[in-house]
């Protein structure tokens, strides 16, 4: 199970850190993603982490303003986001993909993930 928190109302330009929390004790076997869906788009590959946390991969739209790190000790992976933009809105989803081991081409696409959470709400006003 995985259990998003974080999510918020935030101004143009500000930050916001989203947490996901996973249940189980295999937490650093997985690659962890993070996606996001604005309303009547489709939902988006925003990066992924790697099973050490010793590498990243991100979207072009998020490069250079959101970073990705976790604790394996807690179960844990986070998304930091910055100078947030206005088309940054959008229900946030932690996925985890038990099965390929590293990050791929493929860990921008959801169907490599096998686990998701229920989404946190991001809402970045101007």
């Amino acid at each position: 199970q995985l259990v998003e928190s974080g999510g918020g109302l935030v101004q143009a330009g500000g930050s916001l850190r989203l947490s996901c929390v996973a249940s189980g004790r295999t937490f650093s076997n997985y690659v962890m993603g993070w996606f996001r869906q604005a309303p009547g788009k489709a939902r988006e590959f925003v990066g992924a982490i790697n099973r050490s946390g010793s590498s990243t991969y991100f979207a072009d739209s998020v490069k250079g303003r959101f970073t990705i790190s976790r604790d394996n000790a807690k179960n844990a992976v986070y998304l930091q986001m910055n100078s947030l933009k206005l088309e940054d809105t959008a229900t946030y989803y932690c996925a985890a993909d038990r099965t390929t081991g590293g990050l791929t081409y493929y860990s921008r696409n959801g169907a490599t993930y096998d686990y998701w959470g229920q989404g946190t709400q991001v809402t970045v006003s101007s």
